[in-house]
């Protein structure tokens, strides 16, 4: 039997969830506040009230050093004075907030029940059974303002939510949101509500998030809205060319965090890690592009002609490769391709491997009583051998401290080459594998390097280390676990 059709019709709107409070912004400019408190903690909330535009009475007999420093240093904005008295329920006429730091909790019952018989708003310091309202976090771009709140079940918590958002929002936001008050009536007026309207402010919006100040794209605020109203999008795109260092992703840069945000396309390297990955927005195309020795790759040439074509089509292309991009990661190649094809480049550096295995290790690289200089040096050609044009004699040197990159296919004739040229078999050596991951780690003499790398992981990437400031690594005084963690690859 046949179905009735169903005709179309409009669906209700979901339903919104529970707020555990309110987000309300609240204009103090020039309004009267009171604060009742001596503390650090109150000094906080005096700046942060005056900050917003008020004008702050502070009722203290003994303010605390921050407080004096605060009074004599002024506040942002606003107004404070300060009353050397107690309170009492006369001075909350006409005041709009009352905010008190008290510990007494008879005395910060009082003064909620005073505030609330003058028809003010409430706030006493980490006594939520008195507040009518909480301060949050904040994340300060202004005029862009982010208030945050856990409803005081988790200020700590609130605190790192407010970091996150900061290391996304860049600080020139805040220029465009005050360029952007200037042009509204202007903008209200000669475009009409609808389309036309809203795909302007999209445009603007992308504008803002580019990392770049209002005045890189005009001297005049005339030249900046024709530019944003004239175009659909620029003609040309960005590459930029990000390092996302060795795997960790707290150990990205906020301009690096800031590019995988803003990013159209991203093209990664087949040793970065999904957790910087995760990182990069959500609307972002991602293609895998290889690059990593002894494996499938895709050409190089390939690589740099799909960066320039996707550029050229309007394109913010993030070109995000391991390490930095700047130490063995063909750059330079790249950067010339898109310079001849008419493609602006940005370079975001990142924490190279060799930088990496020192702070996971805990050695000094450049420890001044062993080693005077450091030396990058790629451990394999093209060829998967050895590069020919390396100065073995000056490998040797007793006071350079020198890591091999590429190197867990070569690591015995490295080893082999260095005792030839003059080096001592015992000379210490490291090898970790996933630096800043946790991963495999060896500690040893260059005599035993060709046999560790025998029985390695060959499918994990690999970065050695040699000279005299390894002989900590091999000291059981800085071993978290000899046999699992520094020796676990000689063993498996």
């Amino acid at each position: 039997m046949l179905q009735p059709l169903r005709k179309p019709s409009e669906a209700e709107p979901a339903r919104l969830g529970r707020l555990a409070k309110l987000p309300v912004f609240f204009d103090l400019k020039h309004r009267r506040a009171v604060l009742v408190g001596a503390s650090a903690g109150a000094a906080w909330k005096a700046e942060l009230l005056a900050a917003s535009g008020a004008d702050v009475d502070i009722y203290a007999i003994d303010p605390s050093s921050e407080m004096e420093t605060l009074l004599a240093r002024g506040a942002a904005d606003g107004s404070l004075t300060l009353h050397r008295q107690t309170w009492s329920a006369t001075i909350l006429k006409d005041a709009t907030l009352a905010v008190a730091d008290v510990e007494d909790e008879k005395e910060a019952e009082a003064f909620a029940a005073a505030a609330r018989a003058a028809g003010v708003p409430v706030n006493v310091v980490d006594k939520p059974a008195f507040c009518d309202f909480q301060f949050g976090s904040v994340v300060n771009r202004s005029p862009v303002v982010i208030g945050i709140s856990t409803d005081g079940a988790a200020p700590i918590l609130g605190q790192a939510i407010r970091r996150k958002i900061e290391t996304l929002l860049h600080p020139s936001v805040a220029s465009w949101a005050s360029f952007a008050k200037h042009i509204r009536e202007r903008v209200m007026q000669h475009l009409p509500q609808g389309p036309a309207r809203r795909t302007f402010w999209e445009r603007f919006a992308d504008q803002a998030f580019r990392g770049r100040e209002p005045e890189m794209y005009g001297n005049t605020m005339e030249t900046v809205l024709e530019r944003i109203a004239a175009q659909t999008g620029e003609k040309v795109g960005r590459v930029t060319l990000v390092g996302a260092g060795p795997g960790d992703a707290e150990l990205l840069t906020l301009k690096a965090m800031r590019a995988l945000q803003s990013a159209d396309v991203i093209l990664f390297d087949d040793l970065v890690s999904e957790d910087v990955l995760e990182l990069a927005r959500r609307e972002a195309k991602r293609l895998m592009v290889g690059k990593r020795g002894g494996r499938a790759s895709c050409a190089q040439d390939d690589i740099n002609d799909l960066m320039a074509r996707l550029a050229l089509q309007g394109k913010q292309v993030v070109r995000l490769k391991s390490g930095d991009p700047m130490i063995f990661g063909r750059a330079g190649e790249e950067i010339e391709h898109l310079e001849k094809a008419g493609v602006p480049v940005d370079v975001v550096p990142g924490i190279t491997a060799g930088i990496a295995l020192a702070s996971a290790l805990g050695v000094s690289l450049t420890h001044r009583d062993m080693a005077q200089s450091v030396r990058f040096v790629t451990g394999c050609a093209k060829t998967g051998q050895l590069p020919s044009g390396l100065d073995w004699q000056g490998l040797t040197d007793p006071n350079t401290t020198t890591i091999f990159y590429m190197a867990g296919g070569t690591a015995g004739a490295i080893a082999e080459r260095l005792i030839a040229a003059g080096c001592s078999p015992t000379l210490p050596a490291v090898m970790v594998s996933n630096v800043s991951r946790g991963d495999e780690r060896w500690a040893g003499s260059i005599a035993e390097l060709g046999w560790a790398s025998e029985r390695r992981n060959a499918a994990k990437p690999v970065i050695i280390g040699v000279g005299r400031v390894f002989d900590r690594a091999n000291q059981s005084s800085v071993r978290h676990d000899v046999d699992s963690l520094l020796h676990n690859m000689a063993h498996a």
